[in-house]
């Protein structure tokens, strides 16, 4: 059972990781193998609404994007970290997500997955909104903790002596093993994924 754990920030050790790598160390307790995944802080383009994904089941772009959805195939839960940029995710986060999400939605249907935020004061719970509407669009279960996903602290030494807020990235990773074997023992007894309806109306018809 695997989770990757992708820190959507441009500073590799910043304060999102010190919060994700708290959700490791839980989720590593309870035998979950993990991986971090750095999106990097290179150039990272947008969507272009060019649909050639639906064609190949990649993006036109080939980065670090459909490397990511390669190993999202065949990983059991996710966690998207990002500092908060104006009581929003850092930009190169949401491009990795809509990207990633658009062209291969299927890699992460029904799987386990928690949103984490990092700020110096404010702004993370409409963040944690927005994340969140990547993992409900594509029917994965959104994992909870004992409160808002999020930690405090302008350099990632603060983030370390935020107690409530480590203790809820911890908790994270406890529900989210939790989750993920009751999955996996649902499987094992016959219990399959939901078979869901797809139709697409606009607005205007």
């Amino acid at each position: 059972m695997k989770v990757l754990l992708v820190n959507g920030s441009s500073r590799k050790q910043g304060c999102t990781d010190v919060a994700l790598r708290e959700v490791e160390r839980a989720l590593k307790e309870e035998g979950m193998e993990t991986e971090m995944v750095f999106i990097g802080n290179e150039a990272l383009p947008d969507c272009i609404a060019c649909h050639k994904c639906r064609e190949t089941g990649c993006c036109v772009f080939h980065d670090i994007v459909n490397e990511f959805v390669e190993k999202a195939k065949t990983a059991d839960g996710f966690v998207f970290g990002s500092p908060v940029y104006f009581a929003h995710p850092s930009g190169r986060l949401l491009s990795f997500m809509d990207r990633a999400f658009y062209s291969n939605g299927a890699a992460f249907c029904f799987k386990p997955a928690a949103a984490v935020l990092s700020a110096r004061r404010a702004g993370t719970t409409a963040s944690f909104d927005v994340i969140n509407k990547y993992f409900t669009i594509c029917s994965m279960p959104v994992v909870s903790s004992t409160y808002w996903n999020h930690v405090y602290g302008a350099q990632p030494e603060e983030v370390a002596e935020d107690q409530e807020g480590l203790m809820t990235m911890y908790n994270i990773g406890k529900n989210m093993a939790w989750l993920i074997k009751c999955i996996a023992l649902g499987k094992e007894h016959g219990v399959a994924y939901p078979h869901n309806e797809k139709i697409l109306t606009n607005f205007t018809r």
